[in-house]
């Protein structure tokens, strides 16, 4: 089982464990602290991660600039995968092609699975969705993992 679904498992054993996990991982990767996430469920092959639509992260238009969304969509993502792999591999993101299909606005929830028999080294390609509060889908992506097994600490 992947570390981070061991730690996710283990803080969600404890009211307000999804709120701990989530602020953990902020500050574990830095960046993703700028959209404010909320890991909501973690498991292997999926998971879903909301945001607030907030005026920091708000364009010029009023709607969820691009770069948070392409944000949550890593960060959602990379949690799917991460959590199916087990412990002698290890992925990072490569590219990602993503289609906006409406302005972003409120509560926003990022949902990925993958198939964890798929996750082998090499490129793979992962899709995933962000809906509104409505339940309207207002991206979808497709990242690349590249996966790779993890250097022996010699």
């Amino acid at each position: 089982m992947s570390g981070t679904l061991t730690l996710y498992e283990r803080f969600t054993r404890y009211p307000l464990g999804n709120i701990l996990f989530s602020r953990a991982l902020s500050i574990h990767v830095p960046y993703f602290s700028s959209i404010h996430p909320q890991v909501t469920d973690l498991r292997s092959g999926y998971c879903q991660v909301k945001i607030k639509d907030r005026r920091s992260i708000r364009n010029h238009l009023g709607s969820v600039n691009a770069g948070a969304l392409c944000t949550l969509s890593e960060l959602t993502g990379g949690l799917a995968v991460d959590a199916s792999l087990p412990s002698n591999l290890r992925c990072i993101t490569k590219e990602m092609t993503v289609r906006f299909i409406k302005k972003a606005k409120g509560k926003l929830v990022g949902k990925c699975s993958v198939d964890p028999s798929v996750l082998v080294p090499g490129d793979v390609q992962v899709p995933l969705e962000i809906k509104d509060g409505t339940g309207d889908t207002v991206l979808n992506a497709v990242i690349v993992f590249y996966i790779s097994e993890r250097k022996s600490a010699n």
